[in-house]
């Protein structure tokens, strides 16, 4: 009897490159409503998940599931259209695991996107945020158990979003056109859309934005030396803020709105990134 083999991201890393012979130092992970950004890679190879030993199977509506290789703004990038969440059941390590293959295929530099709940009043749907920092309320860690070897045990988050890769965010966004913010992301475990008073609370905590991604993935890729930034685009009013109850249906929406925007703020981020 054959014994079954449990991947690692070093071997699904072989797999990939095996499938392309390019080898891009950008990575993007496109969250809900981010989608159509996909529009602008001049693709090389499209590979779903499914075919990615290791990759977590994605169910929510507006993630493709697919690993797209290519160019954008004429600068090779990898692009996950789509990621696993945590509450959809996945482990921590099963979120992760994707970062943890683009770090052993080559990747430096990963680009997080994400829709999120606006706390700060002055934050409208419609509009994007970089972020700055985050608060982790999420329960847990994905660093937590075993440390592979070679890597720190304890890892510094003062500086998890990096200064030089939001500066080319912030020319992108400056040349996109668009309703630009800073600002601190909380990231929760989910599903369920946060109360009134959570709202109010996170927001004396100093909170900007609030979502259920992104943070297990920017800790992990600052775990293996990647350098990291992060979008949001405030697909919604949270919870309190908002005159109607909210809805998936309400992000995508908005996230459709805002998609033109949302492609240019890439294509020229990824031309800038080309640049340096």
């Amino acid at each position: 009897m054959r014994r079954h083999v449990k991947p690692t991201p070093s071997s699904t890393a072989r797999t990939l490159s095996k499938a392309t012979a390019l080898r891009p130092k950008l990575a993007l992970v496109l969250g809900s409503g981010f989608g159509p950004a996909l529009e602008r890679v001049a693709v090389v190879k499209e590979i779903p998940y499914a075919k990615l030993p290791g990759f977590p199977a994605t169910a929510v509506q507006g993630h493709a599931g697919k690993l797209v290789l290519g160019t954008l703004g004429g600068t090779p990038v990898a692009v996950l259209s789509g990621r696993a969440h945590y509450y959809e059941g996945h482990s921590m390590a099963e979120v992760t695991f994707a970062v943890r293959v683009l770090a052993e295929f080559g990747i430096r530099d990963l680009l997080l996107t994400n829709a999120a709940g606006g706390i700060n009043h002055r934050f409208r749907p419609g509009d994007f945020m970089r972020l700055t920092d985050h608060i982790n309320f999420m329960g847990t860690n994905p660093l937590r158990g075993p440390c592979p070897a070679g890597l720190p045990r304890f890892l510094d988050l003062t500086q998890v979003y990096d200064p030089a890769l939001g500066g080319l965010l912030d020319r992108a966004a400056k040349a996109a056109r668009v309703r630009w913010h800073r600002g601190v992301y909380l990231a929760l475990s989910g599903p369920t859309y946060e109360t009134p008073a959570e709202i109010r609370a996170f927001a004396k905590l100093g909170a900007d934005a609030v979502g259920m991604s992104t943070v297990p993935e920017a800790i992990v890729a600052r775990h293996l030396g990647l350098r990291v930034a992060a979008v949001s685009c405030i697909s919604n009013q949270a919870a309190g803020l908002s005159p109607h109850p909210l809805s998936h249906e309400e992000v995508l929406t908005t996230a459709k709105q805002a998609s033109r925007h949302t492609g240019e703020l890439l294509e020229e981020f990824a031309r800038l990134y080309g640049k340096t």
